[in-house]
């Protein structure tokens, strides 16, 4: 188990960031869970810490919004993120964590920027369910989710401009994530990540993600779904440059 007092420093507002995310306040902030975290660990670490405290914020979700969801977009996005799961998993050796927050980091700001350049009546007009983009965006969800929980922007691409009922927007991300994470199990597993050390640091963070969680249920409740929306592509955005600056940072750029 971890026992450096900084890494909790660090890894507690982490982990509530992530279930407000989780609870449906804002999906980016999800992302913010292994950048922060690899402040003091490898990513690699990170992300095998934060998967099993991810699976329970999941469950927390899954009953919070029971039969909230929106069907067809799970229809759509679910089996290519299986692929992209599956791409990730053969990849592992392959792809580095600084490209793909590059790729992430430049996905979510092009979109940003694309939705504020757009008129105001257009952003208010739901887009239509789309199977090749269901198939684009869920693959890379799937592949960016396996490789460092990342997967927020690529989903938010395709279920943002369908503009949503705020807590319809969040069940069908709950329910989107938690089978993508589920299934991350079995390969995360056979490379090796769950070692006794990190499953304990993981027992030891887990208590505050249902608490997380919960706080983010109840703010969905309460907000206004403009005021959700902005704060959400803002926060895309703002996450979206962290990323390409940490790509940078690392060597990639």
């Amino acid at each position: 188990m971890i026992e450096d007092p900084y890494f909790y420093a660090i890894a507690l507002p982490a982990i509530l960031l992530v279930g407000l995310s989780k609870g449906g306040f804002g999906g980016a902030l999800a992302m913010l869970g292994v950048p922060m975290m690899t402040l003091v660990i490898p990513p690699v670490q990170a992300a095998a810490i934060l998967l099993p405290i991810l699976i329970v914020m999941d469950i927390v979700g899954l009953l919070s919004y029971r039969k909230i969801y929106d069907r067809q977009s799970l229809i759509n996005l679910i089996p290519p993120a299986l692929l992209g799961i599956l791409a990730g998993w053969a990849m592992a050796s392959l792809v580095s964590d600084a490209m793909v927050r590059l790729i992430v980091g430049l996905i979510a700001v092009s979109f940003t920027l694309r939705y504020w350049l757009q008129t105001a009546e257009r952003r208010k007009t739901p887009a239509r369910h789309s199977r090749p983009w269901g198939i684009l965006w869920g693959t890379i969800a799937g592949f960016t989710s396996f490789v460092s929980h990342a997967g927020g922007p690529p989903y938010q691409m395709y279920t943002l401009p369908l503009r949503m009922d705020p807590r319809l927007f969040a069940g069908t991300a709950v329910i989107f994530f938690a089978v993508v994470n589920s299934v991350k199990l079995i390969p995360y597993f056979a490379l090796g990540q769950f070692s006794a050390d990190n499953l304990l640091t993981s027992l030891v963070l887990m208590p505050l993600a249902p608490i997380a969680t919960l706080i983010g249920v109840w703010a969905v409740n309460v907000i206004n779904p403009e005021k959700f929306y902005s704060l959400t592509y803002s926060l895309l955005f703002l996450i979206g440059l962290k990323l390409i600056w940490d790509a940078g940072t690392t060597g990639f750029l």
